[in-house]
Formats: structure tokens, sequence, C-alpha cells
């Protein structure tokens, strides 16, 4: 394959044969790569925000609409990873933690278990570190946390308002509070999540 891939830090790494799933051939730089997936994912949302979903807290919805995100790009969009990553939980696990996330989210909502942001910044953490597909999951968790608030009448996260694909302070920041999470401590996740300008 001729695309180069460069991950910026904390960026998950495909496999080769995970890279072999690139559907448009013609891109050949990582550049190329992230302005097809953009046009990719912003279809995807459109499709996602455009419509009730009966489903959304279910890990049908969430291969459902990572494939709307990302299935233009990649053969295995919408599809768990086999493989091990640099983080994650083992393959194995994706199916049942993904489906256990979904039903903790439904009875969180039903009892108020935590102020709905709250809800939403745990509910993005638990599939970043799960890390149930080959790549895309972050941007797919996002989807999935404002698609919640959203439902829930409330607006969708500025998440810090910056470039979280790229390497840059927006994204070190959304890092560091996403270790944070890993610890239990949510209050850097929340505090960005409402950061930055407002999304138009």
């Amino acid at each position: 394959m001729g695309l180069k891939l460069e991950y910026p830090p904390g960026a998950t790494p495909l496999d080769p044969d995970e890279a072999e799933g690139l559907i448009p051939k013609h891109i050949l730089t990582q550049g190329q790569l992230n302005k097809w997936e953009l046009r990719n994912i912003i279809d995807g949302e459109r499709w996602a925000f455009g419509r009730k979903h009966k489903d959304l807290l279910s890990s049908e919805f969430a291969c459902r609409l990572h494939e709307r995100m990302f299935g233009d790009t990649w053969r295995w969009a919408g599809t768990y990873r086999t493989t091990g990553k640099n983080i994650g939980v083992d393959s194995a696990q994706i199916a049942p933690m993904l489906k256990d996330l979904c039903a903790d989210a439904v009875a969180q909502l039903e009892h108020r278990s935590y102020p709905l942001d709250e809800l939403a910044v745990r509910f993005h953490h638990r599939p970043v570190w799960i890390h149930p597909f080959p790549n895309g999951n972050g941007r797919f968790s996002r989807t999935m946390a404002d698609l919640l608030l959203v439902a829930n009448g409330a607006a969708r996260s500025t998440w810090g308002a910056g470039n979280l694909i790229s390497e840059s302070e927006t994204r070190e920041r959304y890092l560091a509070a996403l270790r944070a999470a890993d610890h239990k401590n949510y209050g850097p996740l929340l505090d960005f999540v409402r950061s930055g300008s407002a999304r138009t």
C-alpha cells in the first residue's frame, strides 16, 4: 500500500492488515486521509443527528454509527477489532463490555444516577477505554456522547473547540483528561467537554 500513516501522540496505530482496508486507493498521505475521513464523519453525523434512534443505547447502534462515520473510508468500519492495541481491552471482551456500557447508561438515565453532562462524559470515556474498533474510537465516542445529550434535550459538547485529530494543545488537554478518567477522576474531562466556544 502507498499510504504512509503518521500518528500523533496517543493515537492507535493500525496493523498492516487493517491499513490494507483503506477503500479509496488514491489516498497517499495522512493529510489526504484526514480530509477524506472528515467528509465521511460529517456524512455519518448528518445521518445520526438527522433522526431519532430508538436503539441509541445499544451495541448494535454503536456498530451502525461507526460504519456510517467510517464506512466510505475503511472496509472494517462498524466491525469490532480482533487485534491487540496500545490501549483497550482484550478483543474477546469488546462485545460484552460494550453491551454492559449501554445497559449501564440506560439504568443511569432511568435512575438519574448522575447529572446529564457527567453521564455523557462517563459514557464517552468507556468506549475510548474499551477501544472496540481498529481506529476512530475517539471520534465515534464523542459523537455517541453528543447523541446521548441531544436525545435528552441538551446541547452537544464543545470538546475544547479545537483540533483533537492532529497534535495540538487542545488534544493534549483532552488526552490528559482521559487519563484522569482512567483513574475515576472525571472532573478534568467534565471541564474539557464544555470548554472553548460553542459549536455551530
